[in-house]
Formats: structure tokens, C-alpha cells, sequence
């Protein structure tokens, strides 16, 4: 499986991105997709996670309201709408993968550790100031 995401830049408090991961290579029907964020001295944290067993992306709460992620799945595309960004939204962003042998749900997939997903893209840095 290989991830990589873009749209990640430099932009004013109240601004708005849209971070991209490119998904391919995987052929499992069951899954959990995730977005992270790491800032510098901190520990990776998930921002927002799906799972294909049904309902809708789960966000962390500092994110709940502004964070918005999709997925477009005939493109093998997973988008994060982010608006009224804050300085602390500064972070490298990643995006996550990991299969299962059932269909999760999206808090499933929230409560999971970061380190129980087996594939990361590169990440996309975000800055807010």
C-alpha cells in the first residue's frame, strides 16, 4: 500500500486547505483510514478515521466542526477539509491505512493506536500563523 499526501502550506489563522492522500496498491475490502498529526516535541495524534463498516469519519474534538474528511473511492482518494485553522493546527499531517479481517466502524478506527496502522504516507506539513 502506498500513501502520499499533498496540500499541506503556510496560511493565516481563520484560513482553510485541503489535504489529498493518494491511496494505491491495497486490494482489501476491509479497512480503516485515518488522518494524523504530529507536531515538533509531540506525540502522533489521530485527527479524524473512517472505517468502511459503515457511518461516517469520527474527529478528534479539537477538530470536530472545522476538520471535514471524505473519501472518494473510485479514485482511491481520501480529502481533509480544513477551515478556521488555528496556530495550534500547526503539524506534519499524515495519512494512515491499516486492513482488517472485518468492517470497522469509524471509532473503531479512532480508538485505534497510531502505532496499530501498517501504512503512513510521507506527510504534508501544515503551518498556521
Amino acid at each position: 500500500v502506498q500513501l502520499v499526501e499533498s496540500g499541506g502550506g503556510s496560511v493565516q489563522a481563520g484560513g482553510t486547505l485541503r489535504l489529498s492522500c493518494a491511496a494505491s496498491g491495497y486490494t482489501y475490502s476491509s479497512y480503516c483510514m485515518g488522518w494524523f498529526r504530529q507536531a515538533p516535541g509531540k506525540e502522533r495524534e489521530v485527527v479524524a478515521a473512517y472505517g468502511n463498516g459503515g457511518g461516517t469519519a469520527m474527529y478528534a474534538n479539537s477538530v470536530l466542526g472545522r476538520f471535514t474528511a471524505s473519501l472518494d473511492i473510485p479514485n482511491n482518494m481520501v480529502y481533509l477539509d480544513m477551515k478556521e485553522l488555528k496556530p495550534d493546527d500547526t503539524a506534519m499531517y499524515y495519512c494512515g491505512f491499516r486492513a482488517e479481517s472485518f468492517a470497522p466502524s469509524a471509532r473503531w478506527c479512532f480508538n485505534s493506536a497510531y502505532s496499530d496502522y501498517s501504512y503512513w504516507g510521507q506527510g504534508t506539513q501544515v503551518t498556521v500563523s
